[in-house]
């Protein structure tokens, strides 16, 4: 490739070269034109709209119908258009759940469903049929009541989950923070509201929002408005319009000064920031446009301030990025990032720092050029889709922007210019006026926050509380007698008689299954592995003195200072291991709490000031979590966490057999579900 980019420098003439002056960038041009195509509509009696953009490349056609409506406030039954949504799918007057799916499946396309739309898609020769069970659907369900309750036991295991999720946590607490408990957007589902939602309550919101004269259908692909005209009046010009009613909701406001909000969660491992505001900007408004160039600049992508400074510049984080966001009720404007605990107060610092900069400074006319020409691009690419046709008329029709808004869109893209980046910034972002809002572990954030505001805390719900209080350690506690009382509670006299233990299960990341193996042979054989389809992924071998380590098949380079590491992994009882090596030093840091319960934490320093984390239940006595940190490249450190949360007992001797793994952003659940001890497992065993 070098000798190819070679020959063609010097082909090109020195002459020709000579007469691009590339000492200042080009002017840009004119804002090209742009076709938009506008799509078929009519309207049936009943008030439906209906859409239609034929597009006859590929043999397939899918609809949506949208219901246009406010949102609304659910108060003690939030959730509620959660569980409609999904019980909508779930059955009608003529067929069950069971059939409904033997038809869809047998057609070769999908429906789905959410609280406010319908989505069917099919081959074309197949979509009549698939519309009509489309039309069944939403003119005839049958909101079966078993099927509510699944509905409801997967919401809330769903629920129970999200209290141990740092980033669902913080969207609960900046809707509530940020909107009020009084608003549609400041509404938090709990156990509780889940709880409330009867069959009752989801066939009234049926009864009072599904209404023709609110909706929209959109029709895509290969149909014609003739066949589109029959197949909507066939299947829905019997359905009865309604009167709707509508809501009025006071308006959010910024708070009078900015102020930090933590919601303290013990067991992470970084810190969840986000600063946000209300901001007033309808769809479709004259400031869409110019603001959104103004937030590219500042965060949309890689190529953003915020990226720039919190990532590439200090190594805080794997990204930092803004929004601005119009909507009909009301807009916001967010900053965010997850950020390692001890950085938190610095990344703060500099998310302030960029914010105000970009409204006190003007930015460059090259960048801000950069940022149009990006955008142009995206615009011109979306318009290869037909749906994007289909949604541009949608919001015409919604938000009841001007018939050329997106014929226009190029033109007002290109009239942005510095000056109009910098007024968008003044009047949209205002740094003394944010909510900062971080979910994270208090005892390690919170010193040093309170120069940008008063310091506030809250529950998981965005309910305000106090802040929480160091406890108190027992006389005589230190870290010897911790390790002591673990190794009793693992099962004392009972692990001396573990020679070797197979462990196998699963794990999950990223929606993905992969198998895994340890295997221990006291005292120093040591194997982990994680493979798919019969292939192994990632493996890690002791045996005695030979270190390995192999990743997609590919051996590793094995340190000095890793094979300490790999020993601590290879000791089955790492506290027996670390109370008979004086290598190790050990300090009892405090009490925490790890999902819920009191924790002691035991800081251990290793050679070459290497410290990890071990925390044990106060009661129990069990390692419940360890934290460490890892290299990861431009973000620096990364802390890595692993919570066990249940525990098997083989042969008197209790095992972990269910773990999480938290790194960085990245989350991998762990479960064993089988344990053999002393099976006869040989060092040659380990490959």
């Amino acid at each position: 490739m070098k000798k190819i980019f070679l020959f063609l420098s010097i082909a090109i003439p020195a002459a020709l070269m000579a007469q691009v002056d590339r000492s200042t960038a080009p002017k840009p041009g004119p804002a090209p034109v742009i076709k938009v195509g506008e799509p078929a509509s009519f309207v049936l009696p009943n008030g439906l709209k209906v859409f239609v953009v034929q597009n006859s490349k590929l043999p397939r056609v899918s609809a949506t119908l949208t219901i246009d409506r406010e949102a609304l406030v659910e108060g003690n039954k939030a959730g509620m258009t959660t569980l409609f949504g999904e019980l909508f799918r779930r059955g009608t007057v003529k067929m069950n759940k069971a059939t409904l799916d033997e038809e869809i499946d047998y057609l070769g396309g999908s429906i789905s469903t959410s609280a406010s739309s319908v989505n069917a898609f099919a081959l074309k020769n197949n979509f009549p049929k698939m519309f009509a069970l489309m039309s069944d659907i939403v003119l005839h369900p049958s909101f079966p009541a078993d099927e509510l309750e699944k509905i409801r036991k997967q919401e809330l295991s769903g629920l129970a989950q999200a209290k141990e999720d740092a980033n669902a946590i913080a969207s609960n607490v900046v809707s509530r923070l940020v909107y009020g408990k009084d608003h549609p957007y400041g509404e938090v589902e709990t156990e509780e509201t889940v709880k409330n939602v009867t069959l009752d309550d989801v066939k009234k919101y049926y009864n009072t929002y599904w209404k023709p004269n609110i909706a929209y259908l959109i029709f895509v692909g290969d149909i014609t408005v003739e066949e589109a005209r029959k197949l909507a009046t066939s299947a829905f010009g019997t359905w009865a319009r309604g009167v709707v009613p509508k809501e009025n909701y006071a308006v959010p406001a910024p708070p009078a000064k900015t102020y930090i909000a933590i919601v303290d969660r013990p067991s992470s491992v970084q810190s969840v920031i986000n600063i946000v505001a209300p901001v007033q900007m309808k769809p479709g408004a004259p400031d869409v446009i110019p603001s959104s160039v103004m937030n590219s600049l500042l965060g949309n992508g890689s190529s953003g301030r915020l990226y720039k400074n919190l990532r590439e510049k200090h190594g805080f984080t794997y990204g930092a990025y803004s929004n601005l966001r119009s909507d009909r009720l009301v807009g916001n404007f967010t900053a965010s990032a997850s950020v390692r605990n001890e950085k938190t107060d610095s990344a703060i610092g500099q998310f302030l720092v960029e914010l105000n900069r970009i409204r006190a400074e003007q930015v460059g006319a090259d960048d801000v050029s950069r940022v149009k020409n990006e955008m142009s691009g995206s615009f011109a690419r979306s318009l290869e889709s037909p749906a994007t046709i289909a949604n541009f008329a949608l919001n015409v029709a919604r938000y009841n922007l001007p018939k050329d808004y997106y014929q226009n869109y190029l033109r007002n893209l290109s009239s942005v210019d510095n000056a109009t980046v910098q007024a968008m910034a003044s009047k949209y972002v205002h740094p003394g006026n944010v909510h900062i809002i971080i979910v994270g572990n208090a005892k390690e954030i919170s010193k040093g926050l309170e120069k940008y505001g008063e310091v506030k805390y809250y529950d998981v719900y965005g309910n305000e509380k106090a802040a929480p209080s160091e406890k108190k350690m027992a006389a005589g506690v230190t870290a010897e007698s911790i390790f002591q009382k673990s190794i009793a509670a693992q099962g004392g006299e009972a692990t001396k008689g573990i020679k070797d233990v197979l462990l196998t299960g699963n794990a999950s990341v990223m929606g993905q299954k992969l198998d895994y193996t340890t295997k221990y042979i006291v005292p120093s054989g040591y194997y982990k592995a994680l493979g798919m389809g019969g292939q192994v992924i990632q493996k890690e071998v002791v045996k005695g003195d030979v270190y390995a380590v192999s990743q997609q098949g590919t051996e590793q380079k094995v340190e000095e200072d890793d094979k300490e590491e790999m020993n601590e992994s290879a000791a089955l009882f790492l506290e027996n291991y670390l109370l008979g090596n004086k290598l190790y030093k050990y300090t009892v840091k405090g009490i925490e709490s790890v999902d819920g319960k009191d924790a002691y934490n035991v800081e251990v320093r290793a050679s070459k000031d290497r410290t990890y984390n071990l925390f044990y239940d106060v009661a129990s006595g069990l390692r419940v979590k360890e934290v460490r940190t890892q290299d990861a490249g431009p973000a620096g450190k990364v802390a890595q966490s692993i919570t066990t949360t249940a525990f098997k007992t083989v042969n008197g001797v209790q095992f972990p057999v269910k773990q999480t793994m938290e790194v960085g952003q990245l989350k991998i659940e762990f479960e064993v579900t089988d344990v053999k001890v002393n099976s006869g497992l040989k060092l040659d065993d380990l490959k």
